[in-house]
């Protein structure tokens, strides 16, 4: 990425960490919870975790770094934002877990290659101007039989891009939801890799936040608010999942209207 970009990126993520609190973070509900349909996914693709060398690229608040330790991994989180990284440092101290910490981009990794035995990126791809590149990067630094995982969204389901346009205040302006051809370009590197995607008819729960409960796209993020209240909002969710789940098995062209995205490879 440019050093424009990267400027402006840290400085957005420096703010929004400077707003949050490690209480305020539910690692289960993140992860285990009903409406973590992309993490229930990934879990079962990795299996076991301790001892294993994991890369949190765009770490962010370091939920994914923190639960992973958690699990016996052996973790290092990367990110642009100085201040994500410190609040990545606070929320592994807070679980009693130690955790690396490297401020990089995506595309210019310090790391031997071959240095891990997992590289996870999640919703950090999209932020990238060259996605070909930054996979080349995750790419090298990932071990020969290693585990590569990325969470992005997608670009074509029309009322998930009108909640974009609402949510402008907690978004940076150069985010770009992939394309088909993102996705072949994430995948092209890796000798196996398996796509599926998450969030139809579950996406109703954001007309739910904004027309029910009144909440203000711009003041709460709603893709961190299904987690936080996940426990209120399971009645509403697990219908509309396992609708999800039929639809998307009989026709899964429709996968290109959810909002997620999850590419599994192997090097």
């Amino acid at each position: 990425m440019s050093s424009e970009r990267i400027r402006g990126e840290e400085a957005f993520h420096d703010a929004w960490a400077a707003g949050e609190r490690v209480e305020g973070i539910s690692l289960k509900a993140m992860f285990e919870g009903c409406t973590a349909v992309e993490h229930h996914y990934i879990l079962g693709r990795l299996g076991e975790m301790r001892g294993r060398k994991l890369l949190d690229v765009g770490a962010g608040l370091g939920e994914t770094s923190v639960y992973f330790a958690r699990r016996g991994a052996e973790v290092t989180a990367s990110d642009v934002s100085g201040g994500m990284l410190q609040f990545a440092g606070a929320l592994a101290a807070h679980h009693g877990v130690t955790i690396g910490l490297v401020q990089a981009a995506a595309d210019a990794l310090p790391f031997p290659d071959g240095s891990f035995d997992i590289v996870y990126i999640a919703n950090a791809l999209h932020h990238v101007s060259d996605i070909p590149a930054a996979v080349r990067e995750l790419h090298r630094v990932l071990r020969p039989g290693g585990t590569f995982v990325s969470i992005d969204p997608i670009a074509y389901n029309p009322a998930i891009n009108v909640y974009r346009r609402m949510a402008m205040g907690v978004r940076t302006e150069d985010e770009h939801p992939l394309r088909r051809a993102d996705v072949a370009a994430i995948r092209e590197p890796f000798s196996r890799s398996e796509v599926r995607m998450f969030w139809l008819l579950g996406l109703l729960l954001f007309a739910k936040f904004f027309f029910v409960d009144r909440v203000d796209p711009n003041a709460d993020r709603y893709w961190k608010r299904i987690f936080r209240v996940e426990r209120q909002i399971r009645w509403w969710f697990r219908p509309l999942a396992a609708l999800d789940r039929v639809l998307l098995s009989v026709l899964p062209p429709l996968g290109w209207w959810c909002w997620n995205v999850v590419v599994v490879a192997r090097k």
